[in-house]
């Protein structure tokens, strides 16, 4: 009896830690930072997809070039190409992640304003042109703001922060994006729901303006042969390295055929 009630004491002391610590994680203002951030994120994703392609089909755009729209989705799947480069060099204010960070999301906010400028019947090059800047610069935002956010968070915050990043991400791409702005277009021309879009992006140069800079004393590359190829290493030096990455790769396999 002695020995199970020191346990049960034990273990509602740990449940006492976790709830404390719990309630302390959910106050931080390092999760308020992953969400916005993951709004920021989100809001990019379906103006190249989503509107962009009711947008065409409104002004009577061969459905061809409508489905050739699905290669504005490229930097996405190579981002991985410039990532070393901005994870090498540290541009001369707001810190080496906010610093690119301020770049890609003032780039974005200008793009998608461009690519509401363009007309998809007289100047289809111009709209080609905005919507692939608007993909890119978007890519390069996603591959700051994780760097951010496992350098921002702790270890036991990075499932909380990575969930509300997740869940700001939706809320922007789902609701503001794929129905607010198809809701907006009914009631005004799509080169106006466009601005409206670009300036929902303020809210994340707020955040970086706002935001610390992470602070990382070890690990930062000094070349690129040690940003592209000392990752690499590190990763397949561990235990189920190869299972690990077979289950990256199908993870979204549901979603995507869905």
């Amino acid at each position: 009896r002695s020995e199970a009630s020191q346990m049960d004491r034990r273990e509602e002391g740990v449940q006492a830690e976790n709830r404390k610590f719990m309630l302390k994680v959910i106050c931080s203002s390092r999760l308020l930072v992953a969400l916005l951030m993951g709004f920021s994120c989100g809001l990019p994703l379906l103006l190249t997809i989503t509107i962009l392609q009711t947008w065409m089909k409104e002004k009577g755009i061969d459905l061809t070039l409508i489905g050739l729209t699905a290669l504005f989705g490229l930097p996405y799947t190579v981002k991985f190409l410039w990532a070393p480069f901005l994870d090498r060099f540290t541009l001369p204010f707001l810190g080496r992640r906010r610093g690119w960070l301020m770049i890609a999301q003032a780039a974005l906010m200008l793009s998608i304003a461009g690519l509401g400028f363009s007309d998809p019947v007289n100047s289809p090059h111009m709209l080609v042109f905005a919507a692939f800047l608007v993909t890119f610069f978007s890519a390069s935002q996603d591959i700051v703001v994780d760097a951010y956010r496992r350098e921002d968070l702790s270890d036991k915050e990075l499932g909380l922060g990575s969930s509300l990043y997740v869940n700001g991400y939706l809320v922007a791409a789902r609701l503001l994006v794929a129905g607010g702005g198809l809701i907006m277009a009914d009631h005004m021309p799509f080169s106006m729901v466009y601005l409206i879009m670009a300036a929902f992006m303020l809210p994340g140069i707020v955040t970086t303006l706002l935001a610390r800079e992470p602070v990382v004393t070890a690990g930062t590359p000094k070349t690129i042969r040690e940003a592209v190829f000392n990752p690499l290493q590190e990763y397949f030096s561990r235990n189920g390295a190869l299972w690990i990455l077979a289950f990256i790769l199908m993870y979204k396999i549901g979603d995507t055929m869905a």
